[in-house]
Protein backbone atom coordinates (compact mmCIF):
# COMPACT_ATOMS: atom_id res chain seq x y z
CA UNK A 1 0.00 0.00 0.00
CA UNK A 2 1.31 3.84 -0.65
CA UNK A 3 1.41 5.92 1.92
CA UNK A 4 3.08 9.26 3.03
CA UNK A 5 6.20 10.41 3.89
CA UNK A 6 7.21 13.45 4.72
CA UNK A 7 9.82 15.51 2.94
CA UNK A 8 9.73 19.47 3.76
CA UNK A 9 8.44 21.56 5.46
CA UNK A 10 8.16 25.66 6.08
CA UNK A 11 7.04 27.94 8.22
CA UNK A 12 5.71 31.25 8.86
CA UNK A 13 4.85 33.74 12.08
CA UNK A 14 3.32 37.39 11.97
CA UNK A 15 5.78 40.17 13.29
CA UNK A 16 4.05 40.81 16.27
CA UNK A 17 5.32 38.86 19.97
CA UNK A 18 2.49 39.31 22.57
CA UNK A 19 3.94 37.73 25.86
CA UNK A 20 2.02 37.08 29.35
CA UNK A 21 3.34 40.24 30.30
CA UNK A 22 1.35 41.97 27.65
CA UNK A 23 -1.36 40.22 28.56
CA UNK A 24 -1.42 41.35 32.37
CA UNK A 25 -1.98 44.77 30.86
CA UNK A 26 -5.42 44.44 29.16
CA UNK A 27 -6.88 41.30 31.51
CA UNK A 28 -7.17 40.37 34.89
CA UNK A 29 -4.20 37.53 34.62
CA UNK A 30 -0.39 36.87 35.10
CA UNK A 31 2.29 35.33 33.39
CA UNK A 32 2.62 32.93 36.61
CA UNK A 33 -1.22 31.95 35.87
CA UNK A 34 -1.02 31.69 32.12
CA UNK A 35 2.59 29.58 32.60
CA UNK A 36 1.80 27.50 35.16
CA UNK A 37 -1.84 26.10 34.14
CA UNK A 38 -1.09 26.14 30.16
CA UNK A 39 2.67 26.49 29.41
CA UNK A 40 2.48 29.25 27.27
CA UNK A 41 4.24 32.25 27.81
CA UNK A 42 4.27 34.23 24.24
CA UNK A 43 2.17 34.04 21.21
CA UNK A 44 2.55 35.66 17.38
CA UNK A 45 -0.59 37.85 16.79
CA UNK A 46 -0.69 39.19 12.67
CA UNK A 47 -0.18 42.84 12.02
CA UNK A 48 -2.52 44.81 10.04
CA UNK A 49 -1.01 43.40 6.43
CA UNK A 50 -1.11 39.70 7.61
CA UNK A 51 -3.37 37.04 7.71
CA UNK A 52 -4.24 33.06 7.34
CA UNK A 53 -3.54 33.61 3.63
CA UNK A 54 -0.31 35.30 3.72
CA UNK A 55 1.28 33.58 6.20
CA UNK A 56 0.22 30.56 4.68
CA UNK A 57 1.70 31.59 1.18
CA UNK A 58 5.10 32.38 3.16
CA UNK A 59 4.99 28.48 4.30
CA UNK A 60 4.12 27.45 1.77
CA UNK A 61 6.99 28.66 -0.62
CA UNK A 62 9.50 27.75 2.20
CA UNK A 63 8.19 24.37 1.56
CA UNK A 64 8.37 23.93 -1.64
CA UNK A 65 12.12 25.48 -2.05
CA UNK A 66 13.14 23.15 0.54
CA UNK A 67 12.03 20.29 -1.09
CA UNK A 68 13.74 20.40 -4.46
CA UNK A 69 10.73 20.55 -6.30
CA UNK A 70 8.82 22.59 -8.56
CA UNK A 71 5.03 24.07 -8.74
CA UNK A 72 4.51 21.80 -11.35
CA UNK A 73 5.54 18.90 -8.98
CA UNK A 74 2.40 19.43 -7.50
CA UNK A 75 -0.73 17.14 -7.32
CA UNK A 76 -2.86 18.85 -4.92
CA UNK A 77 -3.28 21.73 -2.03
CA UNK A 78 -5.21 20.92 0.89
CA UNK A 79 -5.17 24.50 3.64
CA UNK A 80 -6.46 23.68 7.24
CA UNK A 81 -7.80 26.45 9.01
CA UNK A 82 -11.06 28.26 10.55
CA UNK A 83 -9.85 31.90 10.16
CA UNK A 84 -9.76 32.28 6.25
CA UNK A 85 -9.82 35.65 5.77
CA UNK A 86 -12.79 34.85 2.84
CA UNK A 87 -15.23 32.25 2.76
CA UNK A 88 -13.99 32.49 -1.05
CA UNK A 89 -11.73 32.60 -2.55
CA UNK A 90 -10.20 29.99 -0.21
CA UNK A 91 -6.50 30.07 1.39
CA UNK A 92 -5.47 27.14 -0.84
CA UNK A 93 -6.55 28.89 -3.59
CA UNK A 94 -4.86 32.35 -2.70
CA UNK A 95 -1.33 29.60 -2.72
CA UNK A 96 -2.34 28.20 -6.01
CA UNK A 97 -2.25 31.49 -7.39
CA UNK A 98 0.51 33.14 -5.61
CA UNK A 99 3.03 29.99 -5.34
CA UNK A 100 1.87 29.09 -9.65
CA UNK A 101 0.93 25.75 -8.78
CA UNK A 102 -0.93 24.22 -12.40
CA UNK A 103 -4.31 25.06 -12.62
CA UNK A 104 -5.24 21.34 -13.54
CA UNK A 105 -4.86 20.36 -9.71
CA UNK A 106 -7.75 20.67 -6.94
CA UNK A 107 -6.46 23.21 -4.37
CA UNK A 108 -9.18 23.14 -0.89
CA UNK A 109 -9.19 24.19 2.24
CA UNK A 110 -10.73 22.31 5.44
CA UNK A 111 -11.74 22.52 8.69
CA UNK A 112 -11.20 20.62 11.51
CA UNK A 113 -9.63 23.05 13.63
CA UNK A 114 -7.34 21.96 15.83
CA UNK A 115 -7.21 18.53 14.23
CA UNK A 116 -7.18 20.45 10.90
CA UNK A 117 -3.79 19.44 9.35
CA UNK A 118 -4.31 15.75 10.21
CA UNK A 119 -7.22 15.86 8.30
CA UNK A 120 -5.84 17.85 5.85
CA UNK A 121 -3.24 15.30 5.45
CA UNK A 122 -6.09 12.32 5.23
CA UNK A 123 -7.32 14.26 2.39
CA UNK A 124 -4.28 15.33 0.33
CA UNK A 125 -3.38 11.15 0.66
CA UNK A 126 -7.03 10.05 -1.00
CA UNK A 127 -6.87 12.51 -3.91
CA UNK A 128 -3.54 11.82 -4.54
CA UNK A 129 -4.92 7.80 -4.53
CA UNK A 130 -7.98 8.38 -6.82
CA UNK A 131 -6.54 11.49 -9.20
CA UNK A 132 -3.08 10.78 -9.43
CA UNK A 133 0.56 12.25 -8.69
CA UNK A 134 3.21 11.63 -6.66
CA UNK A 135 3.46 14.85 -4.42
CA UNK A 136 0.94 16.99 -2.09
CA UNK A 137 1.12 20.74 -0.57
CA UNK A 138 0.05 20.25 3.00
CA UNK A 139 -1.01 23.23 4.71
CA UNK A 140 -2.35 24.73 8.21
CA UNK A 141 -2.67 28.00 9.01
CA UNK A 142 -4.55 30.20 11.42
CA UNK A 143 -5.26 34.05 12.35
CA UNK A 144 -6.97 33.49 15.55
CA UNK A 145 -6.25 36.38 17.19
CA UNK A 146 -8.90 38.08 14.70
CA UNK A 147 -11.34 35.92 16.04
CA UNK A 148 -10.77 36.19 20.03
CA UNK A 149 -12.48 38.49 22.84
CA UNK A 150 -9.43 40.58 24.29
CA UNK A 151 -11.48 41.15 27.38
CA UNK A 152 -11.93 37.34 27.85
CA UNK A 153 -9.21 35.62 29.84
CA UNK A 154 -10.15 32.32 29.45
CA UNK A 155 -9.66 32.44 25.26
CA UNK A 156 -7.28 35.68 24.83
CA UNK A 157 -4.27 33.97 26.56
CA UNK A 158 -4.24 30.56 24.57
CA UNK A 159 -4.70 31.54 21.48
CA UNK A 160 -1.72 32.53 18.71
CA UNK A 161 -1.28 33.12 14.55
CA UNK A 162 0.87 31.44 12.31
CA UNK A 163 1.33 28.89 9.56
CA UNK A 164 3.08 25.55 8.99
CA UNK A 165 3.30 23.63 5.79
CA UNK A 166 4.54 20.44 4.63
CA UNK A 167 5.18 18.21 1.13
CA UNK A 168 4.49 14.36 1.26
CA UNK A 169 5.20 11.95 -1.28
CA UNK A 170 2.71 9.06 -2.09
CA UNK A 171 5.63 6.37 -1.88
CA UNK A 172 5.12 2.27 -2.05
CA UNK A 173 5.82 0.39 1.08
CA UNK A 174 5.52 3.33 3.32
CA UNK A 175 3.65 3.30 6.47
CA UNK A 176 0.23 6.04 6.55
CA UNK A 177 -1.91 4.96 9.30
CA UNK A 178 -4.76 7.68 10.22
CA UNK A 179 -7.63 7.56 12.70
CA UNK A 180 -10.14 10.73 12.39
CA UNK A 181 -13.63 11.62 14.16
CA UNK A 182 -15.99 13.65 15.76
CA UNK A 183 -18.27 14.42 18.27
CA UNK A 184 -20.15 17.12 17.41
CA UNK A 185 -20.07 19.56 20.58
CA UNK A 186 -19.80 23.15 20.81
CA UNK A 187 -17.86 23.22 23.57
CA UNK A 188 -15.24 24.94 22.13
CA UNK A 189 -17.08 27.91 19.35
CA UNK A 190 -16.51 30.21 17.12
CA UNK A 191 -18.04 32.48 14.32
CA UNK A 192 -16.14 33.12 11.22
CA UNK A 193 -13.51 36.45 10.94
CA UNK A 194 -16.07 38.50 9.55
CA UNK A 195 -18.29 38.01 12.46
CA UNK A 196 -15.84 37.74 15.11
CA UNK A 197 -17.33 41.03 16.26
CA UNK A 198 -20.40 39.41 17.67
CA UNK A 199 -19.36 35.74 17.45
CA UNK A 200 -15.55 35.62 19.02
CA UNK A 201 -13.57 32.32 20.08
CA UNK A 202 -15.59 30.64 23.44
CA UNK A 203 -14.60 27.96 25.45
CA UNK A 204 -15.58 25.46 28.03
CA UNK A 205 -12.24 25.00 29.54
CA UNK A 206 -13.30 21.71 31.88
CA UNK A 207 -15.24 20.11 28.84
CA UNK A 208 -12.27 20.52 26.75
CA UNK A 209 -9.66 19.36 29.02
CA UNK A 210 -11.56 16.31 29.77
CA UNK A 211 -11.97 15.39 26.06
CA UNK A 212 -8.54 16.38 25.12
CA UNK A 213 -7.20 14.02 28.09
CA UNK A 214 -9.10 10.97 26.46
CA UNK A 215 -9.18 11.84 23.06
CA UNK A 216 -4.95 12.15 23.03
CA UNK A 217 -4.12 8.83 24.57
CA UNK A 218 -7.02 7.22 22.36
CA UNK A 219 -5.44 8.23 19.11
CA UNK A 220 -2.03 7.51 19.84
CA UNK A 221 -2.63 4.13 20.85
CA UNK A 222 -5.18 3.23 18.17
CA UNK A 223 -2.46 4.85 14.96
CA UNK A 224 0.32 2.01 17.03
CA UNK A 225 -2.74 -0.85 16.71
CA UNK A 226 -3.66 -0.34 13.14
CA UNK A 227 0.39 -0.47 12.13
CA UNK A 228 1.21 -3.03 14.31
CA UNK A 229 4.24 -0.58 16.52
CA UNK A 230 4.69 -0.01 19.53
CA UNK A 231 5.89 3.38 21.07
CA UNK A 232 9.11 1.87 21.49
CA UNK A 233 9.27 1.81 17.37
CA UNK A 234 8.09 5.78 17.23
CA UNK A 235 10.93 8.51 17.08
CA UNK A 236 8.64 11.24 17.90
CA UNK A 237 5.24 11.60 19.08
CA UNK A 238 3.82 15.26 17.19
CA UNK A 239 0.51 16.67 19.47
CA UNK A 240 -1.78 19.45 18.67
CA UNK A 241 0.13 22.35 21.38
CA UNK A 242 -3.05 23.38 23.15
CA UNK A 243 -1.52 23.04 26.85
CA UNK A 244 1.01 21.62 27.94
CA UNK A 245 -0.86 19.87 31.12
CA UNK A 246 -2.91 17.75 28.43
CA UNK A 247 0.40 16.53 27.00
CA UNK A 248 1.80 15.70 30.10
CA UNK A 249 -1.23 13.83 31.33
CA UNK A 250 -1.12 11.87 28.23
CA UNK A 251 2.31 10.74 29.06
CA UNK A 252 1.74 9.57 31.99
CA UNK A 253 -1.49 7.87 30.66
CA UNK A 254 0.28 5.96 28.33
CA UNK A 255 3.32 5.47 30.35
CA UNK A 256 5.22 7.11 27.73
CA UNK A 257 8.86 8.51 27.03
CA UNK A 258 8.44 12.55 27.63
CA UNK A 259 11.38 13.49 25.43
CA UNK A 260 9.77 11.61 22.53
CA UNK A 261 6.67 14.32 23.15
CA UNK A 262 7.60 17.79 21.25
CA UNK A 263 6.28 20.71 23.10
CA UNK A 264 6.37 24.26 21.46
CA UNK A 265 3.60 26.45 22.94
CA UNK A 266 5.51 28.23 25.41
CA UNK A 267 6.70 30.26 22.40
CA UNK A 268 3.66 29.80 20.51
CA UNK A 269 0.71 29.59 22.24
CA UNK A 270 -2.51 27.92 20.48
CA UNK A 271 -2.64 28.31 16.52
CA UNK A 272 -5.45 25.01 16.09
CA UNK A 273 -4.86 24.08 12.70
CA UNK A 274 -1.24 25.33 12.28
CA UNK A 275 0.16 24.02 15.77
CA UNK A 276 1.65 20.41 14.36
CA UNK A 277 3.18 21.63 10.75
CA UNK A 278 4.61 24.22 13.19
CA UNK A 279 6.40 21.91 15.26
CA UNK A 280 7.60 20.19 12.71
CA UNK A 281 9.06 22.69 10.95
CA UNK A 282 10.62 23.47 13.72
CA UNK A 283 12.05 20.15 14.45
CA UNK A 284 13.21 20.13 10.70
CA UNK A 285 15.09 23.47 11.46
CA UNK A 286 16.66 22.27 14.54
CA UNK A 287 18.11 18.99 12.78
CA UNK A 288 15.88 16.92 14.89
CA UNK A 289 14.28 15.31 12.36
CA UNK A 290 16.28 12.66 10.39
CA UNK A 291 15.06 10.65 7.14
CA UNK A 292 13.76 7.50 8.04
CA UNK A 293 12.29 8.44 11.52
CA UNK A 294 8.94 7.29 12.57
CA UNK A 295 6.44 10.03 13.67
CA UNK A 296 3.08 10.22 15.16
CA UNK A 297 1.29 13.27 14.93
CA UNK A 298 -1.89 13.33 16.93
CA UNK A 299 -5.01 16.85 16.94
CA UNK A 300 -7.88 17.05 18.77
CA UNK A 301 -10.14 20.26 19.20
CA UNK A 302 -13.32 22.23 18.29
CA UNK A 303 -15.67 20.51 16.48
CA UNK A 304 -15.17 18.60 18.57
CA UNK A 305 -12.94 16.37 16.52
CA UNK A 306 -9.28 14.41 16.71
CA UNK A 307 -7.26 13.07 14.24
CA UNK A 308 -3.79 11.11 14.65
CA UNK A 309 -1.13 9.91 11.75
CA UNK A 310 1.36 7.73 11.78
CA UNK A 311 4.26 8.64 8.83
CA UNK A 312 7.95 8.35 8.00
CA UNK A 313 10.16 11.63 7.48
CA UNK A 314 12.45 11.00 4.67
CA UNK A 315 13.70 14.54 4.16
CA UNK A 316 14.33 16.53 1.41
CA UNK A 317 14.82 15.10 -2.50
Amino acid sequence: MKGLQLLATGGALPGRVVTNEDLRRQVDTSDEWITTRTGIRQRYYCAENEDAATLAIAAARQALARSGLTAADIACCVVATLSSPTATPSVACRVQAALGLPENRPALDVNAACSGFIYAAATAHGLLTTLGGRYALVIGCEALSRMMDPTDRTTCVLFGDGAGAAIFELAENTPFVVTLGARGSEAIRAGGPAACDTAPITMDGKAVFRFAVEAMPRCLQTVLDRSQKTQADLDWVVCHQANSRIIDHCIKHLHAEPPKFYKNMNRHGNTSAASIPIALHEMEESGLLRPGQTLACIGFGGGLTWGGMLLTYEGRK
